[in-house]
């Protein structure tokens, strides 16, 4: 299983690319960063600075859009940062959220997602691509590779990531929620025509290691309101009750019935008052807390049934320390031993 760190691009930029740097001493493979303009600094800007001062480490938005920025100039920013620190990026896009809807906006239709997936991976991967009726290439670009994945909840979503994506992001970390949909994708994919063990799967999830579990839940609260938001769209659109494809697990739709409205303002935020209305039982189900012990045996449940990735938000007090006891302790339990003499 892999490992990557989700961070705010809060200011001072220094802070980011110390807490990326640090990542990687412990042994993360991937630093993802959330990407909403007006909320946070440009992340873009701060990959460059992170890669120039890291060695292995992959970067990328968790996630980007299709709407805040031309697919062209999307796929571009990756293919340079790819030709000066040799294809170390990847790109997590969704239909959008905290980046269209603090400048009322709305999440863009998955037909415009699927278009933007296929636009921004081929131009991103060197090859010539139709866009706007013109037949585009970037004559600089030579050997640039990107993997795309797609960030998904609803079942048509689900559909898309198993057609399309190189790899699927779930934003929580509730075992038998990340089954049904990992199970949902990989159909997706063998009904398309694809090997459906081809599909990269990234629970994303925030991380605490800790021992008093009602400042963890305090810290981690605002998390099942971010997801909530994404829940909320999918109610809309399929109610609570379906059938077949597009029955979606209670666990996740139940705890919305409490939401009122969201301010963006706090997003992503430690402390949200916004999102009181999240139980406990849903932040326990959601996030990784506790001792290592505990996050240990969570993730190799999440292993078990798939997962090649767990990416963990630190948006909270505890970040050193939890990166310092995952890269001594849990990553290494998570880590398939090598003996050097058999």
């Amino acid at each position: 299983m892999d490992f990557g760190a989700v961070l705010q691009t809060n200011p001072p930029a220094a802070r980011t690319v110390h807490l990326a740097k640090l990542a990687e001493q412990y042994g993360f493979s991937h630093v993802w960063t959330f990407d909403s303009h007006l909320l946070w600094q440009e992340p873009y800007v701060i990959y460059s600075k992170i890669l120039d001062e890291t060695h292995r480490v992959i970067v990328g938005p968790m996630v980007t859009n299709p709407a805040t920025r031309d697919w062209t100039v999307t796929a571009s920013i990756f293919a340079t940062l790819n030709e000066m620190y040799g294809n170390r990026t990847i790109c997590g896009i969704g239909r959008g959220d905290s980046a269209v809807r603090v400048t009322n906006g709305a999440p863009t239709t998955l037909k415009t997602l699927r278009e933007a997936v296929h636009v921004i991976r081929e131009l991103a991967n060197s090859r010539s691509v139709e866009y706007n009726d013109a037949h585009l290439q970037f004559p600089w670009s030579r050997s640039s590779r990107l993997d795309v994945w797609v960030a998904a909840y609803g079942p048509l979503a689900l559909k898309l990531a198993g057609e399309v994506g190189d790899g699927f992001i779930l934003q929580l970390a509730d075992v038998d929620i990340a089954k049904w949909m990992i199970k949902a994708v990989r159909d997706a994919a063998e009904a398309a025509g694809r090997d459906p063990l081809s599909v990269k799967f990234c629970v994303a999830a925030p991380m605490y290691i800790g021992d008093d579990w009602e400042h963890m839940r305090d810290q981690t609260r605002w998390f099942g309101g971010m997801v909530g938001n994404h829940v909320a769209d999918i109610v809309a659109k399929y109610g609570t009750e379906g059938e077949g494809s597009h029955v979606v697990p209670q666990a996740l739709t139940d705890y919305i019935k409490g939401r009122e409205e969201y301010d963006y303002n706090e997003h992503g935020r430690a402390g949200n008052v916004h999102t009181q209305f999240v139980p406990d039982e849903i932040v326990d189900r959601f996030c990784l807390l506790g001792t290592a012990a505990d996050h240990i045996a969570k993730l190799e449940e999440l292993k078990a049934i798939g997962v090649d990735q767990f990416a963990g938000y630190l948006q909270h007090d505890n970040k050193e320390e939890t990166l310092r006891v995952y890269g001594e302790t849990v990553i290494p339990a998570l880590t398939d031993p090598i003996i050097a003499k058999g």
